[in-house]
């Protein structure tokens, strides 16, 4: 599984225009394929009247789940070059739909698709991307007194802290790197005396 990978940023609309035509690229997260097919649709519910709403989609830290549609553009004018950025560029968990209205002006099979792969490149520019880190998520607990300054010094030294719980003890989940889990361990008994505890539960992607 990879140790980390990149997802867009937001979800968002880049539009652009090419021989009259306007091609509008929506950009979205997306943790399943239930999610994208979910963005597809409802890109289709706000166009009704587009000539074409293709589609693309990679799904997964390693992007083994993947799918592009065409939506009646010419054979692999549309999705696969749109799907061709996504793999290219690395990003993962990622949809994109791209909205055509036709301006009157044939493009060409070469031409369409330079204006779909384009379109999904441009948008990615504009709205970005963010790492996604696969961390160890850590359980460490400590007593209310400490607990305040604990917190202080996760934050203050960069940590991730994911989650914070309170009740006979404060409960913080933390994400670290793998090859940090050591130097974590040591980091925080210097920082509570030896008085929290430290225990490895799990992992999750989380961006950075």
């Amino acid at each position: 599984m990879a140790d980390s990978y990149l997802t867009v940023a937001r979800a968002g609309v880049h539009e652009s225009e090419i021989k009259r035509s306007r091609f509008l690229c929506t950009l979205a997260p997306a943790a399943d394929e239930e999610a994208a097919q979910a963005v597809v649709r409802e890109v289709r519910k706000a166009h009704p009247a587009a000539t074409h709403n293709c589609f693309a989609y990679v799904i997964g830290p390693d992007g083994r789940l993947h799918r592009a549609s065409d939506d009646g553009e010419p054979g692999g004018t549309a999705g696969t070059p749109m799907l061709q950025v996504l793999l290219g560029r690395e990003v993962r968990d990622t949809v994109a739909v791209v909205t055509r209205y036709y301006g009157g002006i044939q493009l060409g099979a070469g031409g369409l698709v330079r204006a779909y792969g384009g379109a999904v490149s441009a948008a990615l520019d504009e709205i970005g991307t963010v790492e996604r880190r696969r961390l160890v998520l850590l359980t460490v607990v400590v007593d209310h007194a400490r607990a305040g300054r604990l917190e202080n010094d996760l934050r203050a030294a960069g940590h991730v802290l994911r989650d914070v719980a309170y009740g006979a003890a404060v409960t913080f989940t933390v994400g670290v790197p793998a090859d940090d889990v050591p130097a974590f361990a040591s980091w925080l008994a210097d920082v509570t005396a030896g008085a929290a505890t430290c225990e490895a539960g799990g992992s999750a992607y989380v961006d950075v």
